[in-house]
């Protein structure tokens, strides 16, 4: 048994956030809606801990939802920003660390021979859009029910995420023009693509998609999947996008499509590649980013694209991941994870599936493979709620949406494993009794 975490500050502090901050939260994804309760207000990161305001430790598998590969505070990325600070924290011009960093993006994801620096993973899709728009002179786009890529109008259609969490597949203030020219369809249904580019493939501007699922819990793609969306898009002349900014450099180095072997048009990036910081990016075929300004007609622009602090964490988090390499160690950690955490709901009767793709996991409350949006949605997110508190009352911080990826940083030990699924047994057990 385990007793209730103090929370004392924590609320007292949520209840002052919430005359303030709409809901308390400046991005829904934080909020506990999904699970009860509220948020923990948490004070600092250090590894693979959290500590909230009132001295909880917690084993962190959100890591920042995704960017923390390397645990909190990894002494090369913090030194890269303290040394960076000393300079200054913006100029609204180059720097020699967009460059540098651009050129470790080019060497490191197949697909990108150019890249442009934006803000945030939002920003990467948005413009990835608009740029294949411009370069086909077409307006259709494709993406698929439970992939989130940010709160573009045109995008927030069938979304994943806090999206899929808080039942808003489409928000209230997109106007109904901005998604006309959205085609939502079934992620990992061959025949609904094909019949889809049959009838409009030549009005078909782009297809974005997530290569790996990450905004409705983690769902892989077939490989049947993955190769007639390359074959479709090259035949109708339309612009493929991978959206990594969460499997970016983190199910392997190069990205999703290094790990499966397709190379999309455009990819957009987020996440690690600020190591903690607000940055996104999007790149791909030179002939395509050729046409966004001040080369082409397509605009773009962000007073702090490239800021020299996000560069600095960049560049650490990159030539950290060269150097140590902890892609093996991450795969065998998250394996190891996952198929403790079966066996324990095994042995207590839950029924449940647990894909994990690299350091990316989600356990769903389902028995069905979880292939797309339609199987994801039938998931008991109430025990779900129930598995997340008792595992927060035993110290270890999971997203707070059965709909969202777990992620495994390299920094967690064995130890770490061992007493997840310790206490992963004892909620289980709880919640079959």
């Amino acid at each position: 048994m385990s007793m209730p975490l103090n929370r004392t500050k924590s609320r007292e502090h949520f209840a002052r956030a919430c005359k303030v901050i709409p809901g308390g939260v400046n991005s829904p994804a934080r909020a506990f809606g999904a699970v009860g309760g509220d948020p923990l207000i948490i004070d600092r990161g250090v590894a693979q801990y959290l500590y909230d305001i009132d001295g909880n430790q917690l084993l962190d598998y959100v890591g920042s939802w995704g960017p923390h590969i390397l645990g909190h505070r990894h002494p090369a990325v913090q030194g890269a920003l303290e040394k960076a600070l000393s300079k200054g924290t913006s100029f609204g011009a180059p720097t020699a660390a967009e460059t540098e960093l651009a050129e470790l993006v080019i060497q490191a994801v197949p697909s990108i021979e150019q890249v442009r620096m934006v803000n945030s993973g939002t920003e990467a899709t948005m413009s990835a859009v608009r740029l294949a728009r411009g370069f086909t002179g077409r307006d259709l786009i494709v993406k698929f029910a439970g992939c989130y890529h940010g709160h573009v109008d045109s995008l927030l259609v069938q979304a994943g995420s806090g999206a899929l969490t808080l039942g808003v597949p489409s928000s209230p203030g997109v106007p109904a023009g901005c998604t006309a020219d959205t085609l939502s369809l079934e992620y990992n249904d061959v025949e609904q693509l094909e019949k889809t580019f049959a009838e409009r493939g030549d009005k078909i501007a782009a297809v974005i998609l997530e290569p790996v699922v990450g905004n409705m819990g983690v769902v892989i793609p077939s490989k049947e999947f993955l190769s007639a969306l390359r074959k479709l898009t090259e035949h109708h002349g339309t612009v493929l996008i991978f959206d990594e900014v969460m499997t970016g450099f983190r199910v392997a180095y190069g990205g999703a499509q290094e790990r499966f072997g397709i190379t999309p048009d455009l990819t957009t990036l987020g996440k690690i590649l600020g190591g903690g910081m607000p940055v996104g990016a999007y790149g791909g075929r030179a002939d395509i980013m050729a046409k966004i300004s001040p080369l082409g007609p397509v605009y773009q622009a962000g007073t702090l694209s490239g800021n020299p602090l996000a560069m600095a964490c960049g560049i650490a988090t990159l030539m950290s991941l060269q150097s140590e390499d902890p892609y093996p160690q991450l795969e065998q950690t998250t394996k190891a994870l996952c198929e403790g955490l079966s066996a324990a709901a095994k042995a207590a009767g839950i029924a449940h599936t647990i894909p994990h793709v690299g350091s990316m996991f989600t356990f769903f409350f389902n028995p069905e493979p979880v292939t797309n949006y339609t199987a994801a949605t039938k998931s008991d997110t109430k025990r779900f709620a129930a598995y997340f508190q008792g595992m927060l009352d035993r110290g270890v911080y999971l997203p707070c949406s059965q709909y969202e990826a777990n992620f495994v940083s390299a920094c967690h030990t064995p130890a770490d494993i061992e007493k997840t699924i310790a206490d992963a047994r004892e909620v289980f057990a709880e919640l079959a009794g």
